[in-house]
């Protein structure tokens, strides 16, 4: 059986969001069970491919097994708890259901690089782990509030597709002949 770091089962409280400004923001994923706070650090694209993943797991789950509820979406805001101290980045993420309990769990896996600058193998069994199992209620609404924060990004530009700072872009695509776009 595998060891976690901490096995949150069942989650009170799991939220995918991000901390600081558009363009240099820290993306994180955080759940509580009891007294355990546990918050992971993730890549923007990762927060955006488990919410992507997530949602298409809860709609073959409803294809599959006709006879559950769909989990319904959630109105409310889902708002991190403080304060945000991540305990590792994450370097593997795993989603899998538990039809007995109807469940999802979510297990997430450390980016551990060793001396000579490698990644270690994620099953080795010195990398952390943390577990989180949560409704799948709880999961559409982590999904559907990591894409929004996701989606509070930056702009893009429209010629070159690139995110606009404050500062200003100047876009490759005008060759030196626009204005940079500033917002």
């Amino acid at each position: 059986m595998t060891e976690y770091a901490y096995d949150l089962n069942p989650v009170q409280h799991i939220v995918a969001d991000a901390v600081g400004e558009p363009g240099n923001r820290t993306f994180f994923l955080q759940g509580r069970a009891g007294p355990a706070l546990v918050s992971l650090v993730l890549e923007k694209q990762e927060v955006a491919n488990l919410a992507i993943s997530i949602l298409q797991l809860l709609e073959e789950l409803e294809e599959k097994f006709p006879e559950l509820t769909p989990a319904a979406s959630s109105n409310s805001d889902l708002i991190p708890e403080s304060p945000v101290e991540p305990l590792f980045r994450v370097g593997q993420l795993i989603v899998g259901y538990d039809e007995e309990d109807d469940m999802i769990w979510l297990i997430a896996k450390a980016l551990i690089i060793s001396e000579s600058g490698t990644a270690l193998d994620p099953e080795d069994d010195e990398v952390p782990s943390v577990r989180f199992v949560a409704t799948r209620q709880q999961m559409r609404a982590l999904s559907e509030h990591a894409l929004e924060t996701v989606a509070r990004g930056r702009p893009t530009c429209p010629l070159c597709g690139q995110p606009i700072n404050r500062d200003g872009h100047f876009c490759p695509r005008s060759d030196g002949q626009a204005m940079p776009i500033v917002f």
